[in-house]
């Protein structure tokens, strides 16, 4: 877009909206320009930040007049570059968009903003003796976590997030506002449009208000670390856990290396072994017969030492490794940054995916650690890469094609939770096949221009269209 173009946007939108709300100051635009992945930072052109559903009306209504691509932008926490404006344009910030409106404790609901913070909600449903169940590991905001269709450690037992929405509003790429579901707790009625927007990156409308589903907070928590001979002995023993009917909140695989690794840094002595870190949500005399049953399966399995805890206090402590991890390994590896990627399978051909992964880091001579929400087949690699040294570059991203490549020939996924942004959108056609066909027919029908988030998970071709 010229400069003159430019100019004429700007006016626009400071004529909808305030001065304040619209900003081309290239540090705020440096902060928009960028989330917490590899990928290549760009700048928007204009960062707006919008204070209501109406505002975000008036700015995509902009966007259409002007031709001119949007992102919405919630803290820049996402892994595959969903928030680089790739081909410039409007960043919308939804930073002021941040109020829990309402909490509905009886029908265990809660209407919030797009900005809203997973900890800030937490906060406020503690009074009210709820929680929400979706942890990704970073304090992301929920709009974006809808947005990528976000999950977690708690997948196991509360669902992915697709699973807490029952309404969203959003803005259309024209302006329209629409609400995507109701309240009740099932319905029959319509295409399922909670399903379809959720996960869909920002390229199909900005979400401006969502109804979440919440939930009590148990009534005891226990927590547990075991350490097993080999990762097979580890994933047998999960998948032993959940055909015995235990209702297992958390369950974490942590590859060797990487216990090393959180030794170093924490200064702990666990069993350098593969090792599980589990947790048990209920009632007291029901956790005493779970906790009991876990710890034979896994002696059954091999499990060398298995450690349990009950306290808040020696939780957060057993925890620590797993959710240190990422730390651990930036703090050992200094002038190094981490490329973190996610690959899914059947839990079946999760064991096989994690050595074969542990087998490539070291074919390839590269430092990093495998973690994987192993109750829902769902894993994590984290590279160690110098971005300066171009052969460790190209062997990161061979390394990242063959753990997807391995994934999808074993019915899996490219993303289990990171979502596809650029990094995963050359593997679309392959893991969809004629389906992307209905994909690319749903984002023309919405965004027939190409405007909303261009160039995330549909692929655009010469004649403008999307693939």
């Amino acid at each position: 877009m010229t400069q003159q173009a430019s100019i004429q946007v700007i006016q626009h939108l400071t004529s909808e909206l305030t001065e304040e709300q619209v900003t081309v100051n290239d540090t705020v635009r440096e902060l928009h320009g960028r989330d917490e992945s590899y990928h290549t930072e760009k700048l928007p052109d204009i960062v707006v930040f919008p204070k209501t559903a109406e505002e975000v009306s008036k700015i995509m209504k902009t966007s259409q007049k002007f031709k001119m691509p949007v992102v919405p932008f919630g803290l820049g926490t996402s892994l595959e570059g969903h928030v680089i404006p790739d081909k410039g344009g409007i960043t919308i910030d939804f930073s002021f968009m941040n109020k829990v409106i309402e909490v509905l404790p009886e029908d265990f609901l809660v209407k919030v903003q797009p900005g809203v913070t997973r900890s800030q909600l937490n906060k406020e449903l503690k009074k009210y003796g709820l929680f929400f169940s979706v942890d990704p590991g970073a304090d992301a905001t929920l709009g974006g976590m809808v947005a990528t269709n976000a999950s977690g450690t708690t997948t196991v037992k509360y669902g992915v997030m697709r699973d807490q929405v029952r309404n969203l509003e959003v803005v259309l790429a024209d302006g329209m506002i629409v609400q995507t579901g109701n309240m009740a707790a099932k319905s029959s009625s319509g295409l399922h449009l909670n399903g379809l927007f959720t996960g869909s990156e920002g390229t199909l409308g900005c979400f401006t208000e969502l109804t979440l589903r919440v939930y009590g907070i148990p009534e005891h928590v226990a927590a547990a670390r075991a350490s097993f001979p080999t990762v097979d002995n580890a994933v047998e023993a999960v998948v032993s856990i959940l055909q015995a009917g235990i209702p297992i909140a958390r369950v974490e695989l942590v590859d060797e290396a990487s216990v090393r690794q959180v030794n170093h840094f924490s200064e702990t002595d666990y069993h350098e072994q593969p090792t599980l870190f589990l947790e048990f949500h209920g009632n007291e005399e029901g956790l005493k017969q779970d906790v009991a049953f876990t710890e034979e399966i896994v002696t059954n399995h091999g499990c060398g030492q298995i450690d349990f805890e009950t306290s808040t206090a020696g939780r957060n402590r057993l925890w620590e490794a797993r959710h240190n991890l990422a730390y651990a390994f930036i703090h050992g590896y200094p002038g190094k940054k981490m490329m973190v990627t996610d690959v899914c399978l059947p839990i079946s051909k999760l064991a096989g995916a994690v050595a074969h992964a542990r087998e490539n880091l070291e074919t390839l001579g590269m430092d990093g650690g495998i973690v994987g929400h192993v109750g829902d087949g769902n894993f994590h690699a984290l590279l160690m890469i110098d971005m300066n040294d171009p052969e460790e570059v190209a062997k990161a991203a061979e390394f990242n094609e063959r753990i997807v490549q391995y994934a999808l020939e074993r019915g899996g996924t490219c993303t289990g939770e990171h979502g596809v942004g650029v990094g995963k959108l050359k593997y679309q056609q392959q893991e969809h096949g004629n389906a992307l066909i209905v994909m690319e027919k749903i984002k023309q029908a919405l965004d027939p221009d190409n405007l909303l988030n261009p160039n995330k998970i549909l692929k655009p071709t010469e004649r403008g269209a999307v693939l």
